[in-house]
């Protein structure tokens, strides 16, 4: 949302017949466009919200360093801006943060990547060694990239 504007409120995404049988539908709880300026607050914001959704402990801690690396990215790579939204899902946290940049090849390395600028992709190896669920969609026409992570609960 421009100027940093959030939606916390507990809408409720799919309405009846939205999720699977006796499961609650996703909610959304957080909702932000974030720039390198406002990177701190959105990084405190996520980790706020995902402690009251239930996420504790080391899994906290990995869940929104993971969301940092991929937002971090976003705004080094993709322009300086993105845009992010958390949802509480049946059994997990998800995390989608979207950007309008030049797209990018989605490959996670396998191993740790060099600690050079001449190695990248150690936010996105770091975010999918630490999160149980990491996807990235490139838009075919190569504007813009979308990266999906989540953690189980419970």
């Amino acid at each position: 949302m421009p100027g940093g504007e959030m939606d916390n409120g507990a809408g409720t995404i799919g309405g009846p017949g939205g999720g699977a049988p006796g499961l609650a539908p996703e909610t959304l709880l957080l909702r932000r466009h974030f720039t390198g300026e406002n990177l701190p607050q959105v990084r405190a914001q996520v980790e706020d919200t995902a402690a009251a959704a239930g996420l504790g402990g080391v899994r906290l801690g990995e869940f929104t360093l993971a969301v940092s690396e991929i937002a971090a990215n976003a705004v080094e790579h993709a322009g300086g801006q993105g845009r992010l939204e958390l949802r509480r899902l049946p059994h997990e946290l998800e995390c989608r943060i979207t950007d309008n940049g030049p797209g990018f090849t989605p490959a996670i390395p396998e191993l740790l990547p060099g600690l050079t600028d001449n190695c990248p992709g150690r936010g996105l190896w770091l975010a999918h060694l630490v999160t149980d669920r990491l996807t990235v969609t490139t838009d075919m026409t190569g504007a813009g990239a979308e990266v999906t992570l989540a953690m189980r609960l419970g």
